[in-house]
């Protein structure tokens, strides 16, 4: 890992209406639009979307390196994002994040460092918590 801090820039460029094309170096453009609920539509990765999907990414890499550290043997993770936009005591904004979660591991795993090292993915995710 590279020293802190570290910074990642993103460019977003977009007409009076449609699409708006995200670039970062390396990477394929993204093109995202406001999602149906705000009349956009709704076939595009939306900023709430991106949002709930870089949740849902960084607890995968987060779980894949606290596993690793702590040599735990699994196939797989499933995990689903949903994200509660709400107007409250001024703009809107995300008012709750819920990360559900299926991880699949060989039968000679322990029940409770899998919940142990799930719990440190959840809470050591830098996206939820900023």
């Amino acid at each position: 890992m590279q020293p802190f801090p570290h910074t990642y820039s993103v460019g977003a460029a977009g007409g009076a209406s449609g699409n708006v094309a995200l670039t970062a170096t390396g990477v394929p453009t993204l093109m995202s639009a406001a999602p149906a609920q705000f009349g956009g539509p709704g076939d595009r990765w939306s900023p709430e979307s991106l949002l709930c999907g870089a949740v849902a990414s960084c607890f995968v890499l987060g779980f894949r390196a606290v596993a690793r550290a702590s040599g735990l043997a699994w196939t797989r993770l499933e995990c689903e994002v949903a994200g509660t936009l709400e107007r409250s005591a001024g703009p809107l904004r995300f008012t709750r994040i819920v990360t559900r979660a299926v991880l699949t591991v060989p039968e000679s795993a322990g029940t409770v460092l899998c919940e142990k090292l799930l719990h440190k993915a959840d809470h050591g995710c830098l996206v939820a918590n900023s």
